[in-house]
């Protein structure tokens, strides 16, 4: 696999001599966008003159809006006056993934934005790192490795020095977004659970993780029903890859969280076969596991000072001889059974194993999942926004506040316990869809969120349904077509707090 390297960034009180791109901020107005003194100031101090840049602006009535850019050749350099919008985090974002496609012909650029807080800085850097993204195959069957001659940019803010750790946690959350892009994108003929769990290995090894990786015997012994009867099917047996992170003494507080990740490599169906159409996507069905694997290998350059583990149940769901049946029952970790009427209903099997286990030994005092679980989230919320299920008021307000911060939504959605009794089997425990086909009830993704509850006890829990936000058609501000790696920026900016679960333990 291959990408476009990302930029690299630094930080300084001053356009550094010999820039091949000047960038200045522009404020929005009615008619055109407006320089402020210091970015008149820079564009002199570049050799240019304030009111060409200005005739340009006002030609091709560049209004300052996020996403607003003119463009001025001056030699063999150009300068770029982008607007802002209102400068807040949310368009420092926008404004730095529009920048940088423009920037793709140039070697070095300096970005004036004079005075910025911590949270406008760490916003430049992300959209920055973000907004060029891409994805192609090459012959390497591993993830891409850093390119020395990437575009080199510098934030041009006052006080630098003390915008350095906010410019370094945007690019370490960046940095961690693209992974998660990085291994949701990667074909499934390459990307076997097997193949994730080597991934997850490499990079625990490089974070300072502990990983430990069960493989199909052992998932069989341990009593993982679920994710075996998943990937059953095909030739590519299962994995559960078990990632943990422990915080310095120096600077731990106390707390666990478990994070948990759907990690189905591809999604046929199973034999509830997907018509083709459908189909062509779900190479991405781990996008939620590849965002577990990619936030944990973030936390300890975040600095994250709160224990964190994090589980990805990774199954390729095929249909075969060998593949489980509609309407055979399965034992999920811990002894509840589903009577499994779909197996496209695959990603709650997986899921359930993973919180019966997280609940029984891990002791979290947080537990969340991330899963792309069902269309019927997009068709309720759309593509823009995850649907957040949870009972815990002070969980929704911290993750509802981290999604604002970091530019991933969530809305939260109701547990309809009216809908509970669709799930009860007449052989089992539990079906795993509801057993009239959601004619009483439809609210698919209501249904499934009430399936995972019964398998987390009572534990402070939430879930992530971001089957609509995991990915995405085409480019919009700092999104790029294919995997989003939706999920990471949310848990980063939550994590990488001075203390996560203040008011949750």
């Amino acid at each position: 696999m291959s990408a476009p390297a990302p930029p690299t960034l630094t930080a300084s009180s001053s356009v550094p001599a010999g820039v091949a791109a000047l960038v200045v901020a522009l404020s929005p107005a009615d008619d055109v966008g407006v320089l402020d003194a210091r970015a008149r100031a820079a564009i002199s101090a570049f050799g240019a003159d304030v009111e060409a840049v200005i005739a340009v602006l006002t030609r091709e009535k560049v209004k300052g809006g996020v996403g607003d850019i003119g463009a001025l050749p001056v030699d063999s350099r150009l300068i770029l006056a982008a607007g802002v919008g209102e400068a807040t985090p949310r368009d420092f974002r926008r404004a730095g993934a529009a920048i940088v496609r423009r920037l793709k012909s140039v070697d070095s650029a300096a970005i004036v934005v004079g005075r910025a807080s911590d949270a406008q800085v760490r916003a430049l850097a992300e959209g920055l790192l973000l907004g060029g993204y891409a994805f192609k195959v090459s012959s390497s069957t591993d993830l891409p490795d850093s390119d020395p001659t990437a575009l080199s940019i510098t934030i041009v803010v006052e006080r630098a020095d003390e915008r350095a750790d906010a410019l370094r946690a945007g690019v370490v959350t960046a940095s961690a977004t693209r992974l998660a892009r990085d291994l949701a994108n990667t074909p499934s003929s390459t990307k076997t659970p097997a193949w994730l769990a080597k991934q997850a290995v490499a990079l625990g090894r490089k974070s300072g993780l502990d990983v430990r990786v069960r493989d199909a015997r052992e998932l069989r012994d341990e009593g993982f029903g679920g994710v075996v009867a998943v990937g059953m099917g095909s030739v590519n047996p299962p994995r559960l890859i078990e990632l943990s992170y422990q915080p310095p003494a120096s600077t731990a507080v106390a707390g666990h969280v478990v994070l948990v990740g759907k990690g189905i490599t591809f999604d046929s169906g199973g034999l509830s076969l997907k018509p083709n159409a459908g189909m062509i996507a779900m190479k991405t069905d781990m996008a939620a596991g590849g965002a577990v694997i990619a936030a944990m290998s973030a936390l300890r350059d975040l600095g994250v000072r709160v224990r964190v583990t994090g589980l990805v149940p990774a199954a390729e769901n095929l249909p075969s001889g060998s593949a489980q049946r509609p309407s055979d029952v399965i034992t999920q970790y811990g002894g509840t059974t589903v009577e499994v009427l779909n197996t496209d209903a695959e990603g709650r099997l997986v899921l359930a194993d993973a919180l019966a286990y997280a609940d029984a030994q891990l002791d979290p005092d947080v537990l969340i999942d991330l899963a792309t679980l069902t269309g019927a989230i997009s068709i309720g919320l759309g593509k823009r926004h995850a649907g957040l299920f949870c009972a815990d008021d002070r969980l929704v307000a911290t993750l509802s506040s981290a999604g604002a911060d970091s530019g991933e939504a969530v809305w939260r959605m109701p547990f309809v316990d009216d809908y509970r009794p669709t799930l009860d089997s007449s052989v089992a425990d539990l079906a795993n869809v509801s057993v009239d086909g959601g004619k009483t009830f439809s609210g698919g993704s209501i249904v499934a969120a009430l399936f995972l509850r019964e398998f987390v006890g009572r534990r402070r829990w939430a879930h992530l349904d971001i089957a609509g936000v995991g990915r995405a058609e085409g480019d919009e501000h700092e999104v790029t077509k294919g995997a989003t790696g939706f999920g990471v920026r949310l848990l980063l900016h939550w994590l990488g707090g001075s203390d996560p679960l203040r008011g949750l333990r």
